[in-house]
């Protein structure tokens, strides 16, 4: 298993002013960078793939659908956008030599409905995925499908409906992308949930129930690891827990976590690289 972080511990938003947690993450000893395709407009590939080049670290990207990007909306003219910038995300990731884009890429975040969703919005949402992992697929890019919980969107908060979705995209380079703060929320079992994901997982989000340091909290570590171990996963493990609010995407952290991003790393990455050595995945 590959261990790295969300560039979000650190800044609200990527841009060439944030190059340098490139190098304060290869220098802490981790595998790979998580970087925000949020903002694509300050989203610099070539300097971005130099520095990862010149460090010898990997990359991943992940993003949010907002209004008009939504690819369920009843407006053919945001579900239009939507489909070309999940397509140019996927270009992005690509370019800086990136293994997967994931995220809430499926319908708007935060969203809700008045009621149920219906059959329609998942159709909605397959038909506006599976462009871009077509060109995915082209590109050597998978595209995860991350279950959020029922107060960010109304479409995925499992991985049983992830998995729903995948089948319905039919595409080869579709996978699963699960998150401990949202399974904490939504998921009965968390070695149920891995296990269903299987081989299709590609990325696991990892944060306490709170958002915080990994192992000062609720979620069930052992479960998770033990999974992950019996499906002897080789795929990528980011942490994502917070110190505070993006100026471009809600994250709902009203008090302090962590002292600081650092504090956050060093006690998350300590906690996480003890249990890969005790379940054998380091």
């Amino acid at each position: 298993m590959k261990l790295g972080i969300h560039a979000y511990a650190w800044c609200s938003q990527w841009s060439n002013d944030t190059l340098d947690l490139i190098d304060r993450v290869s220098d802490l000893g981790l595998d790979f960078i998580e970087i925000p395709l949020m903002c694509l407009d300050t989203f610099d590939a070539g300097a971005i793939k130099q520095r990862l080049d010149e460090v010898g670290l990997g990359a991943v990207t992940s993003t949010v659908l907002l209004g008009d990007t939504d690819i369920t909306s009843d407006d053919p003219d945001h579900r239009a956008k939507g489909v070309q910038y999940l397509k140019d995300c996927v270009e992005a990731t690509a370019a800086i030599g990136g293994t997967s884009f994931s995220g809430v890429i499926y319908s708007q975040h935060p969203g809700e409905l008045p009621k149920r969703p219906e059959a329609m919005h998942l159709e909605r949402s397959a038909d506006g995925l599976r462009p871009a992992a077509k060109l995915a697929g082209d590109l050597g890019v998978l595209v995860g499908i991350e279950p959020v919980n029922r107060y960010e969107t109304y479409l995925i908060n499992t991985c049983e409906q992830a998995k729903q979705l995948k089948a319905l995209i039919d595409e080869p380079a579709m996978r699963i992308h699960l998150d401990t703060y949202h399974m904490n929320i939504e998921e009965k079992s968390f070695y149920d949930a891995t296990m269903l994901a299987g081989e299709d997982l590609i990325h696991y989000h990892i944060c306490e129930n709170d958002r915080g340091i990994p192992g000062t909290g609720q979620v069930d570590w052992d479960g998770i690891f033990r999974a992950l171990k019996e499906l002897d996963y080789q795929g990528n493990a980011a942490l994502e827990s917070f110190v505070d609010n993006t100026d471009n995407m809600n994250t709902w952290v009203w008090r302090q976590l962590a002292p600081d991003g650092d504090t956050l790393l060093r006690e998350g990455v300590e906690f996480i690289r003890a249990k890969q050595v005790e379940y054998g995945l380091r």
